[in-house]
């Protein structure tokens, strides 16, 4: 993989078009919070005259201000990833089209993000929210305490919540990089007292 600064991003997409990997593949994006504090925008191109191996470019992206130059013109079906990953991590493709491609027009935020809380994920019920004893139906089960055990879990993309949620008000909010690191699902962790 190519790694290019956001100045250089078209004219390196424009280059590897010319050397004959003018097959579009694919343009994503990788949300890289807990590593570093950027976006990563991949670009998959191929040669298919050639047993060429394909050729990937890659460019980092500051998560405060996500910007780069469109490659629409160069590879026209670069436009829906663009689209698509504008609107679901919110980086800004100058000079593409900023039209919705996949969510409502009434929805806010950016889902794919990994400081994102996904507000839907905490609301509805999760398979196995229900531990043994939490329901108060002990005596039907033919229990007579919960097994000390087993604690509540959670599903991946709900934060903890000691980070995010029914915390304790008088704490400072979590930073989002504390609350990506903490929605990872399973175990509830214990309360930091």
């Amino acid at each position: 993989m190519t790694e290019v600064s956001s100045q250089e991003w078209l004219a390196a997409v424009e280059a590897v078009e010319r050397e004959g990997f003018d097959y579009f593949d694919w343009l994503g994006c990788v949300d890289e919070i807990g590593r570093r504090d950027c976006f990563r925008i991949v670009l998959v191109v191929r040669n298919l005259t050639a047993s060429a191996e394909p050729r990937m470019l890659s460019c980092s992206l500051p998560r405060d201000d996500p910007r780069i130059q469109t490659v629409r013109g160069v590879f026209a079906g670069a436009a829906w990833h663009e689209r698509e990953v504008a609107e679901l991590f919110g980086v800004e493709f100058i000079g593409g089209d900023g039209s919705r491609l996949l969510l409502s027009p009434e929805f806010e935020g950016r889902p794919l993000r990994k400081d994102e809380v996904l507000a839907a994920r905490t609301a509805l019920n999760w398979p196995g929210a229900k531990e043994p004893g939490e329901d108060g139906n002990l005596a039907e089960a033919g229990e007579t305490s919960a097994s000390p055990s087993r604690r509540r879990m959670v599903p991946p993309g709900v934060p903890d919540p000691a980070v995010w949620g029914d915390r304790d008000a008088r704490q400072p909010a979590a930073e989002p990089a504390e609350v990506a690191e903490s929605a990872v699902g399973g175990r509830v962790r214990r309360r930091r007292t």
